[in-house]
């Protein structure tokens, strides 16, 4: 097993919010476009990235429409390229595409939403996400600015800082705001 302790600098955007997003609805490999405010998470996220010397990064993301997009307005002043991976793609969740979320069996556990991803009827799951995103990892070589999406976002964030990645709450998801990884530590940016 690869530790990620000792990766790149890096910033981690997930897309703006979406039409499904706004309606609760699963999205997974499926896309929605961007709501007007998801076009405003986007662009605060740019303004925050502004603010920082990015000198060297690498522009990378998803190839999804929901990210690329938000890539377009986050990063239209800062990257004069864009590279997308498809390992930055969000988990699939099989037959439960484009379903509302209200209309799919809860599990039980600590974290019923969470668990949702994992029992999705033919989607990826948790295992294969992780290898996937563990492969991208294991080839970055330098800092990169990361747009990505919620599932995604958390698992890059867990390989990398640990499980307490994901002890910073936000109400949205990380829509409109960043996490910055240096040196073994997360710091969300809002």
């Amino acid at each position: 097993m690869t530790n990620f302790a000792d990766m790149p600098e890096l910033y981690i955007l997930r897309h703006g919010e979406t039409e499904w997003n706004a309606e609760n609805r699963m999205q997974g490999e499926l896309n929605s476009p961007l709501t007007p405010k998801g076009e405003m998470d986007a662009a605060h996220q740019g303004e925050i990235l502004r603010t920082r010397d990015l000198a060297g990064f690498a522009f990378i993301s998803s190839p999804q429409g929901r990210a690329f997009q938000t890539a377009g307005i986050a990063l239209a002043r800062i990257a004069s390229h864009i590279r997308t991976d498809d390992r930055l793609r969000e988990i699939g969740v099989g037959d439960w595409s484009g379903r509302l979320r209200d209309e799919l069996p809860m599990p039980e556990g600590k974290d019923p939403f969470m668990a949702q991803y994992e029992v999705a009827p033919n989607g990826e799951g948790f295992a294969l996400l992780e290898q996937r995103c563990r492969a991208f990892l294991a080839e970055l070589t330098g800092p990169a600015v990361l747009v990505t999406h919620g599932i995604t976002s958390r698992m890059l964030r867990s390989l990398i800082i640990g499980q307490g990645a994901l002890a910073v709450p936000t109400i949205h998801g990380g829509q409109g705001c960043v996490y910055h990884l240096k040196d073994g530590v997360q710091n969300l940016l809002e």
